[in-house]
């Protein structure tokens, strides 16, 4: 059983006696025959009504929720534990669950009684989106009678002209009418007023059980189901200090709920990992981006664990998440710990395989980028859910300024992360293909020259990755090189302040 149970308080929805229609000028409106005692308009009132000579029916609402619990994926689902206080009777009859997801996929819904598991049996499940609506409403009253009112200016004033009127039929948004003895189209009219709400409209989707109750009495009964169009995402603020060699990392969560319906006072859990799903949901909707800086570094609120293959995080406070509501909330934070920065070169494999075409040499860009350990003894160790690390650095004047980001995976504790920042502005590289021989059909030996001029002040090392396919040999070099994997060579090139460093190899390829 859920813990915590809050009693939470809604307003019900009262049908107003002007429903304006957009395509239209006119207005419609809702008479009800409320008896005694009843909310005029209601519409789980008239399905009562019209329920009274079969089965009973109990209307469930969020004024009856006790709990509610919301487990998050970041594949735009969400699984929402709804535990809800009710007085149920004996014997069959339905039970009307409203303040629900609209986005529920009705294939997911269970529901079970905490309080007597046993006694409680679903004979059926449904799931009601006919939603109420101008045009709904008045395609259910084909057959029926409705009053057309229509208004006259008469000496300054404004005078109302009812038409009782029997709807013949409502095809393509053209009614046809019967108007006493006569079949009328097009006629005139400011507003319609409907007697009541048919059974077969709800005002908000609705889950219907039948279900079959052995003893009448008090249940606290749970349904649970998945809704697609919720979602979240990681964001990361790394502040680099002004020596670049040590950081601070501040981790937020946005959660997105545009499920149709709010959750309030909820536990909160974020599951982060591929979770396969039979049908994959539609993409999510595009998030608003986070401005990371806009707020200041908050203590940690998750608690983290393993669940089966991936990891949840659990919120240590109740939230309510809004509908269409995008919630940032701090994940983590560490402070003071190492980091690296690097410069790297990447060449591309086609340089290999054929005579480059003479002409001014050819630029790579120097990328930049950031090293560090997601381990404890850096502050860190927690699995970080995949997210975008935005990198800030402050001016002279201490003014936080962005310097670049990138996307992360989700890393678990103790890998490496490495990220691209962008290029680098003060260190330029050329590459130019010095010679090009065809030793055979299948051999070729190419030799390149890679000029790295640094215009800082300080000495640089640049990393320089050349991806060499076939069966090759290195068979002369100016720098040591490494082979880090059967297609890439590395060479490591210390650059001086305000100098140049040239590499020179040649490798021989069989293909």
């Amino acid at each position: 059983m859920l813990t915590q149970h809050t009693r939470a308080t809604t307003r019900r929805l009262v049908q107003t006696a002007l429903l304006a229609v957009v395509a239209l000028p006119l207005t419609f409106s809702l008479q009800a025959a409320a008896q005694p005692g009843d909310q005029a308009g209601d519409s789980s009132t008239a399905q009562d009504d019209q329920h009274a000579a079969g089965a009973a029916s109990v209307t469930a609402t969020a004024d009856d929720q006790k709990d509610v619990a919301v487990t998050v994926y970041n594949q735009n689902l969400g699984l929402v534990r709804d535990v809800r206080r009710l007085q149920l009777p004996a014997g069959e009859f339905d039970l009307r669950f409203m303040d629900i997801a609209a986005k529920v996929n009705p294939a997911t819904v269970h529901i079970v009684s905490e309080t007597a598991p046993h006694d409680l049996d679903v004979l059926e499940q449904n799931y009601e989106y006919d939603l109420l609506s101008p045009d709904k409403l008045l395609n259910k009253y084909v057959g029926r009678e409705v009053t057309l009112v229509q208004f006259h200016d008469e000496n300054n004033s404004t005078r109302e002209v009812d038409i009782k009127a029997a709807l013949l039929a409502d095809n393509d948004n053209r009614p046809v009418w019967k108007v006493g003895d006569q079949i009328v189209t097009g006629i005139g009219h400011d507003r319609i007023v409907f007697p009541d709400v048919p059974a077969n409209l709800y005002s908000k989707p609705t889950l219907i059980w039948l279900l079959s109750n052995h003893h009448a009495g008090a249940h606290t009964v749970e349904a649970s189901y998945l809704s697609t169009d919720m979602n979240w995402s990681a964001d990361y603020v790394l502040t680099l200090a002004s020596t670049q060699e040590t950081a601070d990392l501040n981790g937020w969560v946005t959660v997105v709920n545009n499920s149709g319906t709010q959750f309030r006072n909820a536990l909160l859990q974020l599951v982060a990992g591929a979770v396969n799903v039979v049908t994959a949901p539609p993409p999510p909707r595009p998030m608003s981006e986070m401005r990371a800086m806009a707020a200041p570094a908050s203590p940690p609120q998750f608690a983290q664990e393993n669940i089966s293959e991936y990891h949840l995080y659990t919120l240590d406070r109740r939230t309510t998440l809004q509908d269409n509501e995008s919630k940032q909330i701090s994940l983590l934070e560490a402070a003071g710990f190492p980091v690296e920065k690097q410069y790297e070169v990447n060449g591309q494999s086609y340089y290999y395989q054929q005579a480059i075409a003479p002409g001014e040499p050819a630029k790579d860009p120097v990328e930049v980028h950031l090293k560090f350990k997601n381990s404890q003894s850096n502050s860190l160790g927690m699995p970080l859910p995949a997210g975008t690390i935005r990198v800030y650095q402050a001016d002279s004047k201490g003014r936080m300024q962005f310097v670049g980001e990138d996307h992360i995976d989700h890393t678990p504790k103790d890998e490496m992360l490495d990220l691209h920042i962008g290029n680098a502005f003060d260190i330029v590289e050329e590459r130019k293909q010095t010679d090009y021989q065809r030793i055979d059909k299948h051999t070729t030996e190419t030799a390149f020259e890679i000029r790295l001029r640094n215009h800082k002040s300080d000495a640089v090392t640049v990393e320089v990755n050349e991806p060499i396919g076939g069966d090759w040999t290195m068979t002369e070099s100016s720098f040591k090189y490494e082979k880090t994997s059967a297609s890439s060579a590395r060479f490591m090139v210390p650059v001086a302040a305000d100098g140049e460093a040239v590499l020179t190899y040649r490798v021989r390829v069989k293909w």
